[in-house]
């Protein structure tokens, strides 16, 4: 349940950062609303995932998965040019991800 939980965060935290751009530095309080609120939301379900997962294998999948997101929303949506190394970082922390879950023992808390 915390990795449904985790993935929940991360996505909303990725919907509040993708709204952050868009808010082009506070001038636009439509998206300053759903930033915050999202910050906020995200935050919250992290405070949920912290109960039941240890911190250091949630804040490591948290802040690898936004990093990838992100980076992918830049492409996809802000025209933002990645390279090979980019999609090979992004790999690694996939693969990061996958070896966290699928095979170490830390996961399980």
């Amino acid at each position: 349940m915390h990795w449904i939980l985790l993935s929940v965060g991360i996505a909303i935290e990725l919907l509040a950062t993708t709204a952050l751009k868009l808010s082009d530095g506070f001038t636009k309080f439509g998206y300053v609303g759903l930033t915050l609120i999202c910050f906020g939301s995200a935050f919250y379900v992290m405070s949920l995932v912290v109960r039941t997962m240890p911190l250091g294998v949630a804040y490591s999948v948290w802040a690898g998965g936004g990093i990838a997101g992100v980076t992918l929303i830049g492409a996809l949506a802000f025209g933002q040019a990645l390279d090979g190394y980019a999609y090979l970082g992004i790999g690694l922390i996939i693969a990061g991800v996958v070896v966290l879950n699928g095979l170490s023992t830390a996961a399980t808390g």
